[in-house]
């Protein structure tokens, strides 16, 4: 294999500090490679870090099964040219998938503000690149993997997990089975463990939030590190307690508010069996009062049949006002 030698690459950046958009350099060639950089002034992911990345220029061309090994690094310097920060040297395989790497997590914001830093607020970046390995064009199944962060990973996986080890470094430093099967196992199952707190709060029940608990668990317990993805779940099952307590609470107001409805309704049928009992007890003091004045006396209208029919029409108005109420 050819001995392609490293080639280092400088550009600068003007008025560094009042950047908010990605920023790509001109792309230079390394190993028979087309390269760019990226740097994120503002930081990717990470909001108060600068980040830097590598990538394959015109990536958008390249064929399955293209593969290129490269061991890159990052240095930062000032208008003056001393080297104020450098990166770990990185030694990935770029390909038609994953055509870009780099490192989320470089200088803090606040650290490349301070004066010596940022000469007249220039920033020189200088990238060195040597390709290791190259790998052409070839039959592409599917199930091609790559090794990242001591994990083999598919193709369609690799950016993903990239991203993980990029934010969370320390993530599988205590990780302690050292077959490739296993690891490949348990990154597949962390994989889903993320795809599944995707979803909205309120879309989970108290069983799903329970076993994903338990699978976070049993993740932690063989050595991988997750405080920030038990972080994400407590402020998931917060959040829908905070939801269900809500919708608790509408359907208590609503209860409420059917019932007041129906109270009222009951008040005027009430109001108005009390309007007919009115109405009937002064039927019966009318009736009474026509009797006060001694009309002449038949035989069906004697004394001893209008007690009986007074009394009994009372018992009835009793009788109704009970129901009544």
């Amino acid at each position: 294999m050819e001995d392609h030698k490293p080639t280092s690459f400088t550009f600068e950046i003007d008025n560094f500090l009042e950047k908010e958009a990605v920023i790509s350099s001109s792309t230079f060639s390394s190993g028979g490679c087309q390269w760019y950089a990226i740097v994120y002034p503002k930081g990717n992911g990470i909001e108060d870090h600068l980040a830097l990345y590598l990538r394959v220029a015109n990536s958008g061309s390249l064929q399955l099964g293209w593969k290129r090994q490269a061991k890159f690094s990052f240095a930062l310097l000032n208008q003056s040219g001393n080297e104020f920060y450098k990166s770990t040297e990185l030694c990935p395989v770029f390909c038609a998938q994953v055509p870009g790497w780099g490192f989320a997590k470089t200088l803090t914001l606040k650290k490349l503000q301070e004066k010596w830093f940022l000469e007249k607020n220039e920033l020189i970046v200088k990238v060195q690149v040597q390709l290791i390995e190259v790998v052409n064009e070839a039959e592409v199944t599917g199930n091609e993997t790559m090794d990242v962060g001591g994990f083999q990973v598919l193709y369609s996986q690799v950016i993903q997990v990239s991203r993980i080890f990029s934010r969370h470094p320390d993530i599988a430093l205590n990780f302690r089975p050292k077959s490739q099967l296993v690891k490949t196992t348990y990154m597949n199952l962390l994989l889903k463990l993320i795809e599944k707190l995707e979803k909205p709060p309120h879309s989970f029940s108290e069983t799903e939030l329970s076993n994903i608990r338990t699978e976070l668990v049993d993740l932690t317990d063989i050595g991988f590190k997750l405080d920030w993805l038990k972080k994400k779940l407590d402020e998931i099952t917060l959040e829908r307690k905070k939801t269900a307590d809500a919708s608790r609470i509408q359907e208590l107001e609503q209860h409420n508010k059917n019932l007041k409805t129906e109270l009222n309704m009951e008040k005027i049928k009430s109001a108005a069996s009390a309007a007919k009992v009115l109405s009937l007890e002064q039927t019966v003091s009318t009736l009474k009062t026509k009797l006060n004045k001694k009309p002449k006396l038949s035989p069906n209208n004697s004394p001893a049949n209008l007690a009986t029919f007074f009394s009994r029409l009372s018992q009835k108005l009793k009788i109704k006002s009970l129901l009544c109420n």
